[in-house]
């Protein structure tokens, strides 16, 4: 099952170092502090530890919030790293975070795009 995070509102990913062991209160108060970002403005929250194989999406969906957590089995992310960052995905970028890739594509001589 694919989850295309998308299609639920606009996606931030939040650069540097979380301690993944975070639960919903710290992440959004996280959001709301040190970026002035509203977490329940129905937009996606993106969280990545230091290990970089695997992230948390954090959501408000009008109810409650939602806590997604993604593993990569093979490979890590290339996760940037300044700290004091929150980056806007376009759903390109989305999608290709959901699949390992980064979200910055290197576009070679021969004109294919190459992911690092």
């Amino acid at each position: 099952m694919a989850i295309h995070l998308s299609d639920l509102g606009k996606v931030y990913l939040v650069c540097g170092k979380t301690d993944m062991r975070q639960g919903i209160d710290s992440l959004a108060y996280l959001i709301k502090r040190q970026f002035e970002l509203d977490p329940f403005s129905g937009q996606v929250f993106l969280f990545c530890g230091g290990r970089k194989d695997r992230f948390k999406a954090l959501y408000w969906d009008g109810q409650g919030f939602w806590l997604l957590y993604k593993r990569f089995e093979n490979g890590k992310l290339t996760w940037p790293s300044n700290e004091n960052e929150v980056k806007a995905l376009t759903p390109e970028q989305v999608d290709w975070l959901m699949k390992g890739f980064s979200i910055s594509p290197k576009i070679n001589p021969t004109n294919s795009r190459d992911f690092y």
